[in-house]
C-alpha cells in the first residue's frame, strides 16, 4: 500500500481556495465579533467592580403537546456566523433569561447577543442580592424575595403577552415559582441544567444528589460543601464532628470536613445560622468552568457575588392547576461537573418535560463554553407550535 495521492485541475484548485478564504474570513469575523462582546462586557464588570466595593464585583444590569424529544447537539456553529433563522411565524419572541447561583445578567451576555440578531427579544434581569442589585445578599431569606426582580417584570406585563422563561441551575426554581404563580404569563420554560424540582422538594436536594455521584476530586469539593450546609442549617449551633459512613467517602477526615467551611458567610454573626455561601476560585473553575475559556473564567471571577441560603433550602409548593399545566423543556449538559449528567437524568425521568436536549461538551454553563449550540436549542424550542 502507498500514500494516496489526489491529483486537482487547476479550476478545482482555485475553487477550493476560493472556498477556503471565505471560511477563514467567516472565522475571524466571528472571533472578532466574540472578542468585541467580551471586551465590552469584561469593561463592564471591571467598572461596576471599581464603583462598588460593597459587591465581589458585578457589572449584570436588564438587558434588553408532543412526545419528550431528546435532541443531542456538539457546537457546530461555531466555525462560521449562525445564519438566519425563519421566526416569523415565532408567535413568542419575549426571551426572559433568569441567571443560576451567584451569577446575574452579566452571564447571558454571548446568548443576548444571538438572539437579538435574529429578531427575539431578550432581557436578562438580576435576581434579588445578585449582579448589580444592591440588595445585601445576608439579607434575602425567601424564594419569594429572591425571586421578585422576575415576579415584577412578569407581573408588569400587558394581559395579552407571553414570554419564553429561561433558567439557569439554581435559577430554575425560580422559574417553577413563576409557572406557579403566573403560568398565564409564560408560554414555555426552559430549564438549563437547572433544578427543575417537584412538589415539596427544596432547590437544595438536586445538589444533594451529588453526595451519591462524587467519583472525581471536583465533586468531592461539592459534596463537602454540600453536607456542612445540611448539616449547619438543621442544626445551626452543633458542628457534626464525626460524619456518616457515607460521608467519610467523601470527605476523607473530620479535619478536612471543617476546614471546608470557610466558604460559609455569617451575616448574623457566628452564632447565628449561616446567611449564604461563596465557594473558592478553584472550586468555581473546576465545578463550573470546566470547559469554559479562560476570559470568560476571568470575567465571572470579578462579576460572581454570594449565594443567599435561604431561596435553595425552601421547598417549593406547586399545583397541578397551575405549575402541572405548564410546557417545559429541560437542556441537559454532558459534560457538568456542578450538575452531574446522572442527576440532571433524575430529574427528567421524576419530572418528565414536554422535551429534552442535550449539549455534548458543555460544562455548567453552556452560554460561556458552547453559546451557538444553545443558541441553536433555545430557538428550536421557541419554534415548536
Amino acid at each position: 500500500m502507498g500514500n494516496k495521492f489526489i491529483c486537482m485541475t487547476k479550476k478545482d484548485g482555485k475553487e477550493n481556495g476560493s472556498r477556503s478564504k471565505r471560511v477563514g474570513r467567516s472565522q475571524r469575523k466571528l472571533m472578532v465579533e466574540e472578542e468585541f462582546l467580551h471586551r465590552q462586557a469584561l469593561s463592564m464588570a471591571i467598572q461596576q467592580h471599581q464603583l462598588s466595593q460593597r459587591f465581589d464585583g458585578s457589572m449584570s444590569r436588564r438587558i434588553g403537546s408532543t412526545s419528550s424529544r431528546r435532541h443531542t447537539l456538539p457546537d457546530p456553529l461555531s466555525n462560521g456566523k449562525q445564519g438566519p433563522e425563519n421566526l416569523e411565524n415565532v408567535k413568542t419572541k419575549k426571551v426572559v433569561l433568569v441567571h443560576g447561583e451567584g451569577f446575574g445578567a452579566w452571564s447571558w451576555y454571548k446568548t443576548i447577543a444571538l438572539l437579538e440578531e435574529v429578531g427575539l427579544q431578550p432581557t436578562a434581569l438580576d435576581l434579588k442580592g445578585s449582579g448589580i442589585d444592591r440588595t445585601d445578599t445576608n439579607t434575602v431569606t425567601t424564594l419569594a424575595d429572591y425571586s421578585k426582580p422576575l415576579t415584577d417584570y412578569l407581573e408588569n406585563l400587558p394581559e395579552d403577552e407571553k414570554v419564553i422563561l429561561v433558567g439557569h441551575s439554581s435559577g430554575g426554581a425560580c422559574v417553577s415559582y413563576a409557572l406557579e404563580h403566573f403560568s398565564q404569563k409564560i408560554s414555555k420554560a426552559v430549564y438549563l441544567c437547572a433544578t427543575m424540582v417537584s412538589d415539596g422538594q427544596r432547590p437544595f436536594d438536586v445538589f444533594a444528589e451529588e453526595l451519591y455521584n462524587a467519583k472525581v476530586e471536583l465533586k468531592f469539593n461539592l459534596s463537602v460543601s454540600i453536607i456542612l450546609l445540611s448539616e449547619l442549617l438543621s442544626a445551626p449551633k452543633t458542628i457534626v464532628t464525626q460524619p456518616r459512613q457515607s460521608e467519610i467517602h467523601c470527605l476523607g477526615s473530620s479535619e478536612l470536613f471543617l476546614k471546608e467551611s470557610e466558604f460559609l458567610i455569617y451575616g448574623n454573626g457566628k452564632d447565628e445560622p449561616p446567611t449564604a455561601f461563596m465557594f473558592a476560585q478553584q472550586q468555581l473553575k473546576g465545578l463550573y468552568f470546566n470547559q469554559t475559556q479562560t476570559k470568560d473564567v476571568a470575567l465571572a471571577t470579578v462579576s460572581m457575588r454570594p449565594i443567599p441560603l435561604g431561596p435553595i433550602m425552601e421547598k417549593l409548593s406547586l399545583s397541578q392547576e397551575n405549575y402541572g399545566k405548564s410546557r417545559r423543556f429541560f437542556i441537559q449538559t454532558l459534560d457538568d461537573r456542578a450538575l452531574s449528567p446522572d442527576v440532571q437524568e433524575k430529574l427528567v425521568g421524576e419530572n418528565p418535560p414536554e422535551g429534552v436536549f442535550k449539549i455534548k461538551g458543555s460544562d455548567h454553563c453552556p452560554f460561556f463554553s458552547k453559546p451557538q449550540s444553545l443558541h441553536k436549542i433555545l430557538i428550536e424550542i421557541a419554534q415548536v407550535p
